[in-house]
């Protein structure tokens, strides 16, 4: 099975699996009916993970419009607890 895409003028894009070759150049839009338009995009051969995806989708956009600091944020209090492996070391 093949994922063909296909462009709606009134909603848009939407996919359509059928088998490699079979594809109509006009299909007919699953929401208003009306006649669709084929559209060629490129296949998807490796499936990005989601959050890798809005990752480089916020950095795409920061590219535009950064976010602006303006001072440095507080340091968080946490008060330091000595580390469980050195308490068996020898004190001075």
């Amino acid at each position: 099975m093949a994922t063909y895409e296909y462009q709606c003028a009134e909603c848009g894009s939407f996919e359509y699996h059928t088998a490699i070759g079979t594809a109509p150049s006009v299909g007919t839009c699953p929401v208003c009916g009306r006649e669709a338009r084929r559209i060629f995009s490129p296949p998807s051969l490796v499936r990005t993970p989601p959050a890798l995806a809005s990752a480089l989708q916020r950095e795409e956009a920061s590219r535009d419009n950064p976010a602006v600091v303006t001072k440095t944020p507080p340091r968080p209090h946490r008060p330091r607890e000595p580390h469980p492996a050195l308490a068996h070391l020898p004190r001075p």
